[in-house]
């Protein structure tokens, strides 16, 4: 398989959709940053690039550890990637704003989702150090998006309820599919 930028991957993991049940419970915290989580991190760097989105969080690719990947670029080489263990918002501005969402676990459906507008994030880099992330704008909101899927919230519960009666027949129709999808 090749990526958009030429080269290869190796390991591609499939993103999994609503409904599937490791995206609706929460992930547990990673015991120790080692050598299967960089590999983790590193799958899951691929497969974003892959999917063209910008966060994925690993109960999207079916591990249930608390492991974001992010990179607003969307593309290999360019922009910065983030990879944080056991982030959490320690802080997050009152101020919000409203903007369009999506989701690779959830596609076909964007929505307008109301988010604070700056949060500092704690987490762990790659080598098990802490690291203190301050972000507005985009990153914020990604970042509280990733965060929420390791909450096993998706972003679908945070729309309006006008919004919500308009993708029922969506959400109908995904988990139809799921369970024809069954073995």
């Amino acid at each position: 398989m090749r990526d958009p930028a030429g080269g290869e991957y190796h390991d591609f993991v499939k993103v999994l959709r609503y409904p599937h049940p490791c995206l609706l419970r929460e992930a547990s915290r990673v015991a120790t940053v080692d050598e299967d989580v960089r590999g983790l991190a590193a799958e899951m760097l691929q497969t974003l690039y892959l999917s063209r989105g910008v966060g994925l969080a690993a109960p999207q690719v079916g591990v249930s550890k608390r492991l974001i990947v992010i990179n607003l670029a969307a593309a290999p080489g360019q922009g910065q990637e983030i990879v944080l263990a056991n982030p959490d918002v320690v802080d997050a501005a009152e101020e919000r704003t409203e903007d369009d969402e999506g989701c690779l676990s959830v596609p076909g459906i964007t929505r307008v989702v109301s988010r604070s507008e700056r949060v500092v994030v704690r987490g762990l880099d790659l080598e098990g150090r802490p690291r203190e992330i301050v972000a507005e704008g985009l990153l914020s909101r990604v970042l509280q998006h990733e965060i929420d899927h390791l909450d096993g919230i998706l972003f679908i519960s945070k729309i309006s309820p006008a919004d919500k009666v308009a993708i029922k027949p969506k959400l109908r129709e995904m988990r139809m599919k799921a369970r024809e999808d069954k073995p």
